[in-house]
C-alpha cells in the first residue's frame, strides 16, 4: 500500500465527520495518516536536499524494563517496504535501554511510521508486562483477561492478545480469541441472574444448553450468601459443575480471603471438592496472592492489565550510510543485543 510522503498528501485525506467509530482503520494506519505531522515535514525537507533515500539504521529501546509485545503489527506495517528488520521475540523480558528492534533502509521507506510503531509497541508491552506480574502472583494457578470493557473497543483485541503474551490463560473478547486461535472464555454475567430472578434456575438451563465439553462455572453472588448459593448449585449440578465464580462488589467488601476459605472448606465438607473457585473483581497481584493462599483456583483480571501504563519507546537513528551517528547524550553506532533476530 502506498503511504503518505509529503505534507501535500494531507490535503487528499478525506474524513467523514459522520464516521461511526473514531478509531483509525487498518488502511489509515498503513497509509501513515496516524503519523506525527513533523515526519511529513521532514520528508519534504530531505527531498529538497536529495537526502530522502539515505540508508539509515534506526534502533528502538524502552525507557524501563518489561515484557515485549506488539512486534507482529510492526512487521505488518513494514513487510512491503524496502527495509531490513531485526527484533527481539514477543514475550521476551527486556531491560531499560536494551535494543528491541533495528530497522535498516531508505528513510523514506519507514520514517513516517515511527509514531505508529512506537505506539503499538508501547501499549502492547505495557499490557503484557502487567499480565506477567499477574502470572507471577498466580503461581501455579491460572487467570483470564477480562479487560476489554475498560478500553476502547478498537484496541480491546490488541490488549487481550498482549495479555496472553504476558501469561494469561485465556481472554473474554471474541475477536481477540479469534486472533489468538483459542476459544473465548467466560462464565455468565449478573444480567442473566437478574433477568431470570433465580441463580439456580439459570444454572439448570445453563447446564442444559451448553455442550458437554463446556466447563460449567456459575456466578454465585447475585442474590444469596455466596456459600449458600454455591452449595445449592453444586447439589443441583453435581459432577457437572466445574466451578463457581465470586465477584462480590466493593459495596459488600469485595471477595475476601475469609470468604474464599469458608467456601472451600464447606464445599469440601459437602463432597464437592471437585468444584473450583474462580475469583474476579478489581484484582491486583497483591490481592491475588492473598486469595490464592486462601484457596482460590483461578482469577479473572481486568483493570489491572487494561489500565497499565504504556512503556515509553524511543527510536534513534544510529547510522547514516553505515556511519555511526547520535544526538548529544547518546552513544553513536549500533547497540548490539544477542536476542535480536532477522524478521524482515
Amino acid at each position: 500500500m502506498e503511504h503518505m510522503k509529503s505534507l501535500e498528501d494531507i490535503k487528499n485525506i478525506k474524513v467523514d465527520q459522520e464516521r461511526l467509530i473514531h478509531a483509525s482503520t487498518h488502511e489509515e494506519i498503513l497509509k501513515g495518516t496516524t503519523t506525527d505531522v513533523y515526519f511529513l515535514r521532514t520528508m519534504d525537507i530531505l527531498r529538497e536536499m536529495n537526502l530522502e533515500s539515505e540508508i539509515v539504521t534506526a534502533e528502538i529501546f524502552a525507557r524501563k524494563p518489561g515484557i515485549f509485545a506488539g512486534v507482529q503489527e510492526v512487521i505488518n506495517m513494514l513487510k512491503d517496504k524496502n527495509v531490513e528488520v531485526w527484533s527481539v521475540d514477543e514475550g521476551e523480558s527486556f531491560d531499560s535501554k536494551e535494543t528491541l528492534i533495528r530497522i535498516k533502509g531508505p528513510y523514506s521507506e519507514f520514517g513516517i511510521f515511527e509514531t505508529a510503531i512506537l505506539g503499538s509497541l508501547a501499549s502492547a508491552s505495557g499490557w503484557a508486562t502487567a499480565s506477567r506480574e499477574v502470572k507471577e502472583a498466580c503461581g501455579d494457578k491460572t487467570f483470564l483477561c477480562f479487560g476489554a470493557r475498560h478500553v476502547h473497543p478498537a484496541v480491546a483485541p490488541v490488549m487481550e492478545r498482549a495479555a496472553v503474551i504476558g501469561g494469561a490463560t485465556g481472554v473474554s473478547c471474541v475477536l481477540a480469541s479469534k486472533l489468538l486461535g483459542i476459544e473465548a472464555s467466560g462464565t455468565l454475567p449478573h444480567a442473566a441472574m437478574l433477568i431470570a430472578g433465580d441463580t439456580l434456575e439459570v444454572a439448570k438451563v445453563y447446564d442444559k444448553v451448553m455442550p458437554e465439553s463446556h466447563k460449567r462455572t456459575v456466578l454465585v453472588d447475585t442474590f444469596k450468601d455466596e456459600v449458600e448459593e454455591s452449595l445449592r448449585i453444586a447439589q443441583a449440578l453435581g459432577e457437572r459443575l466445574y466451578g463457581v465464580r465470586l465477584d462480590t462488589p466493593s459495596e459488600r467488601g469485595g471477595v475476601t480471603p475469609q470468604l474464599v476459605n469458608e467456601l472451600r472448606h464447606k464445599l469440601n465438607f459437602s463432597g464437592y471438592d471437585h468444584v473450583k473457585i474462580f475469583v474476579s473483581g478489581g484484582l491486583t497481584p497483591e490481592k491475588i496472592r492473598i486469595l490464592r493462599d486462601a484457596g482460590a483456583d483461578s482469577f479473572g483480571v481486568g483493570s489491572y492489565i487494561s489500565g497499565a501504563s504504556a512503556i515509553d519507546m524511543t527510536m534513534d537513528i544510529k547510522e547514516v550510510n553505515d556511519k555511526p551517528v547520535a544526538k548529544r547524550g547518546r552513544i553513536p553506532g549500533l547497540v548490539e543485543n544477542k536476542k535480536l533476530k532477522r524478521v524482515l
